[in-house]
């Protein structure tokens, strides 16, 4: 019992710092990236560059994905989810020192883009590591709900960051928060890895992997064997994630820039219907490991994409209409069915591989589905409204459930 408390607090923490060092990249590329690290424009101009850099470590996650999936499948998951934690923690921690683009030009963008690849590169071990970490230590029955503890770390560390700037917008004021303040949430992420560390140095290796490395030698090239013979998985677990990816950043990232900057609604005022907001993701999550668990992990996720694509259509109209009522019921919405597309992919992605191959396959359909529904969701939504207005947005949501549901049909594992 000891041990699935502490495997199931590694798991949750490790998501937790990933979701928080993404999101105050993401919050900080909404409210004041632009300025800091690109040239003087036009504020969409900056803004769009802003989402091209938060973009890019989606970039580097599915190529994170292949080494330390390599790695992962060959040596263990132990060891390889501490090295990934160590690269995207460092990463971001170094985001805190970085000079301005007044101060030193065109480098200062070229070092955010560099350690933002970091931070990317190491969250491609991340997620699918802490998911074998849960699931491979499941009890007979329980894998779903195992396999949700990952994926709490979302709202975990979402709560995390947006209280942070909270906090700094309620007791700094716009220019402290420009000049220095935003540095600060870059700079508190070394507490939360330096805790996953010490959670992660006191595991053991999973039952599973353990066996199966007394029963055959380690594949010599994982993504080799994972592209030769399970080509066809790993496609539908890229499929299968992108309306979660799609969901979150539109939600977050996106609606705090436009809620800002469009509406100007006050950056402390959004980022509190987004906190509470966030609650119902996390409610979504364990109703949907419960469920998944009872029923099975594809079937709920399925039924989160068919929820999701209504929720688009309606979606920009909502965020257009100015009330922070209507925003904050068609975020909570949004958040919620994310719940359901986010919740079983601890147990449906490593499901649709072997066991030796598992880190691999899941972390690559993982982070390849995140360019699709992640890297693009920011920049299309800025592009959608600039050309042709707030109401098509939602589409975009509408369109990854859709694709994601492509993904679920039929695959290897029910």
């Amino acid at each position: 019992m000891l041990r699935h408390k502490r495997v199931l607090g590694a798991s949750l923490i490790g998501t937790a710092v990933e979701f928080y060092d993404f999101y105050i990249y993401a919050t900080a590329a909404s409210l004041v990236f632009g300025p800091l690290f690109f040239p003087a424009t036009s504020p969409s101009a900056q803004l769009l560059a802003a989402y091209a850099s938060f973009a890019l470590a989606f970039i580097a996650r599915p190529m994170g994905a292949a080494v330390f999936g390599h790695y992962g499948d060959r040596i263990g998951r132990k060891s390889t989810l501490v090295y990934s934690l160590m690269l995207m923690g460092g990463s971001t921690l170094l985001i805190a020192f970085l000079p301005t683009y007044q101060s030193i030009g065109w480098v200062a963008p070229l070092l955010l883009c560099i350690l933002r690849f970091g931070q990317g590169f190491g969250l491609g071990g991340e997620w699918g590591g802490a998911a074998l970490l849960a699931v491979e230590n499941a009890p007979p029955g329980w894998r779903a709900r195992f396999g949700m503890f990952p994926q709490l770390g979302a709202p975990v560390g979402f709560i995390a960051a947006n209280g942070l700037f909270l906090l700094l917008g309620a007791f700094l004021s716009d220019a402290q928060f420009l000049a220095w303040g935003w540095r600060l949430p870059f700079l508190a992420s070394s507490i939360l890895v330096i805790l996953g560390l010490w959670v992660r140095l006191k595991l053991t290796e999973t039952p599973e992997f353990s066996a199966a490395m007394e029963e055959a030698p380690p594949p010599a090239l994982p993504l080799a064997d994972l592209l030769r013979g399970h080509l066809r998985a790993a496609l539908a677990g890229t499929f299968a994630v992108v309306a979660c990816f799609a969901i979150f950043y539109i939600a977050t990232a996106f609606a705090l820039g436009y809620g800002t900057a469009t509406l100007k609604i006050g950056r402390e005022t959004f980022l509190g219907l987004q906190l509470g907001a966030i609650l119902f993701m996390a409610v979504g999550i364990i109703l949907a490991g419960w469920w998944a668990d009872k029923s099975s992990p594809r079937r709920v996720l399925v039924i989160g994409c068919l929820g999701t694509i209504p929720m688009g259509l309606i979606f920009g109209t909502a965020m257009g209409s100015g009330s922070l009522l209507a925003i904050f019921l068609i975020l909570a919405l949004a958040l919620f069915l994310m719940g359901f597309v986010y919740g079983p992919l601890g147990a449906f992605l490593p499901a649709l591989f072997p066991t030796q191959l598992r880190y691999t396959g899941a972390s690559f359909g993982f982070n390849l589905g995140g360019i699709i529904g992640g890297a693009l969701a920011p920049i299309v939504a800025q592009y959608l409204v600039a050309a042709r207005g707030i109401e098509l947005v939602g589409l975009y949501m509408s369109a990854a459930a859709a694709l994601s549901l492509i993904g679920l049909w039929r695959p290897r594992s029910a």
